[in-house]
């Protein structure tokens, strides 16, 4: 079977695209650690200033993740799409938020 030949454009784009996908993937985990300090700032031991802190940490590392996947496809990063980022920290704060909102 005959290789296809890849112009280095093609290539270019390729690595580009796992780099934006392992830098988006590596943000996953600080996004992560920050949903479960805002759960214990908020809900085990209430931490007006820790809550603060983890939440706006969390939106900065949902926010880089899309601008690392937008980056990584080879569009431009300053987009509407990036307030995409700020979904999960918001839906994670209304699932906090909602038995006091609630009851």
């Amino acid at each position: 079977m005959a290789a296809v030949h890849e112009g280095p454009g093609q290539q270019q784009r390729q690595v580009r695209a796992l780099v934006g996908l392992v830098a988006a993937t590596a943000l996953v985990y600080p996004l992560l650690l920050c949903a479960v300090q805002l759960t214990v700032a908020q809900l085990l031991v209430v931490d007006l200033r820790g809550s603060l802190f983890w939440l706006v940490a969390g939106a900065g590392c949902s926010v880089a993740a899309v601008a690392a996947l937008r980056w990584g496809v080879g569009r431009p990063v300053p987009s509407p799409w990036l307030f995409a980022g700020l979904l999960p920290p918001v839906a994670f704060e209304a699932w906090l938020l909602w038995p006091l909102l609630s009851g």
